[in-house]
């Protein structure tokens, strides 16, 4: 028998005791995997909810909160926070109370900071029986401090702190933000967000708690949370932020085990928390849900299309004016080219090819319209959110009149262009009677 039989012979040996072993004869990682192998008959469905808030985080899951800069991430993960550690339902959605209470929850404000303190005040004052139950219970607890969770043992310490520091394993961790827990990592490169992940996993394994960590768009926001995309591949749960005007929405974008339905729209309520040195006023703010959330039936748009909404939101910004005509709103309008400037800037229309950039822009101009998010007429668009605030009773049953299911929006026949809010002329605008009418008027 030459040598490679042999070896074949002996594989094939080796093959057929590991099959006949039982799992008491096996020993360390080898028996756990053994015991772990079931049958098609033990495979049974797992009806028990293992909810933190249900319809938006599982326990000992790995959720992700992300959103632009100035968006409200830390307000909306605090508040989520807040009332997982008073075991009262978050806005609706139902949080584990009584028997069922989830457990305490560890708030990792690595960036530090006063601005923490201030919001954790705020809500103090906007709802004082909730922090009062929280208090009394002990079940909230802030961390404010800088960890590493990529290139040191943090993540040891941390899990030693909390089995010393805590009667019950915590059920939520919050880790906020992972720019400042990256340590010397590289957010971008995958290596060195595996070892972030690595290291959430041991968190979660260890703990059993779900753990949420609070992250930054990147510049492309079709695109997702920034850095390298084994952060998303890990997740159980994505949370998106967006912002439009003074509302924003959290929206679902990626959910493991359950349907990606979630919606929360809601403001940031000015809390008043004092006078400095200076005597000027300090304030922070509170969650406070919208009522937009329950009235706005349009469909939801997400990806590149989501991003030419946002530029059409840009260049209302900067370039919207009111017309004043029988076929268009009482709200700002820009130009189609000009939105399409904006879409350009952002890299949305990238090419060189005049034509390529023309119908990409009225591929994602017609999915808006589509969907109900914007309208146009003359060359002029604006958003619906905005011109449906506008309209009156009569309006509501108008006809169609650009075959995209889209009523007019009917205003009283004004001349001339009227000044965006905000201007030395705003004033005079109101009033039909002002000089600024007699001037302009035909």
């Amino acid at each position: 028998m030459n040598e490679f039989a042999e070896l074949g012979r002996l594989d094939a040996a080796h093959r057929t005791a590991r099959a006949n072993a039982h799992p008491s004869d096996l020993v360390g990682r080898a028996s756990d995997i053994a015991v772990a192998i079931r049958p098609l008959k033990r495979v049974l469905p797992a009806l028990r909810s293992r909810y933190l808030v249900k319809g938006w985080l599982d326990r000992g899951a790995f959720s992700v909160i992300y959103g632009e800069s100035n968006v409200g991430k830390t307000f909306f993960a605090m508040d989520l926070g807040l009332h997982v550690a008073a075991g009262e339902n978050w806005h609706g959605h139902r949080v584990p109370a009584g028997a069922k209470y989830a457990g305490p929850v560890l708030y990792v404000a690595a960036e530090g900071g006063s601005g923490i303190n201030n919001r954790i005040e705020a809500m103090r004052r906007e709802y004082p029986n909730l922090m009062k139950r929280i208090e009394d219970a002990g079940n909230f607890s802030l961390l404010a401090a800088p960890l590493d969770l990529c290139t040191s043992n943090d993540a040891d310490y941390l899990i030693d702190a909390i089995r010393e520091g805590f009667s019950a394993m915590p059920s939520l961790i919050v880790i906020d933000t992972l720019a400042r827990t990256m340590g010397n990592g590289d957010e971008n490169t995958a290596k060195d967000m595996g070892l972030f992940v690595r290291n959430i996993d041991m968190l979660r394994e260890v703990t059993n708690a779900h753990v949420m960590v609070v992250h930054h768009s990147g510049k492309d926001a079709s695109k997702g949370a920034r850095g390298s995309g084994s952060l998303r591949a890990a997740a159980d749960s994505e949370i998106e932020l967006t912002r439009s005007d003074d509302v924003v929405m959290a929206e679902a974008r990626k959910q493991r085990d359950m349907p990606c339905e979630g919606v929360f729209a809601y403001r940031l309520k000015s809390v008043f928390l004092g006078t400095d040195d200076d005597g000027d006023k300090v304030t922070s703010a509170v969650v406070e849900q919208a009522d937009i959330q329950r009235t706005d039936k349009r469909e939801r748009v997400s990806g590149r299309v989501q991003v030419a909404l946002t530029a059409l939101h840009d260049a209302l910004r900067d370039k919207g004016r009111i017309i004043r005509s029988s076929e268009l709103p009482n709200v700002p309008v820009v130009e189609l080219t000009e939105w399409q400037a904006c879409c350009d800037r952002v890299g949305l229309t990238d090419s060189d090819n005049a034509d390529t950039k023309a119908r990409t822009f009225r591929r994602h101009r017609d999915a808006l319209m589509d969907k109900n998010r914007i309208r146009i007429f003359d060359n002029y668009v604006w958003v619906t959110d905005k011109a449906d605030k506008s309209r009156t009773a009569s309006d509501l049953s108008a006809t169609d009149p650009d075959g995209h299911g889209h009523p007019p929006i009917r205003v009283s026949v004004c001349p001339s262009v009227a000044p965006v809010r905000g201007s030395n002329d705003a004033a005079e605008f109101d009033d039909p009677n002002s000089a600024y009418w007699q001037r302009n008027e035909s």
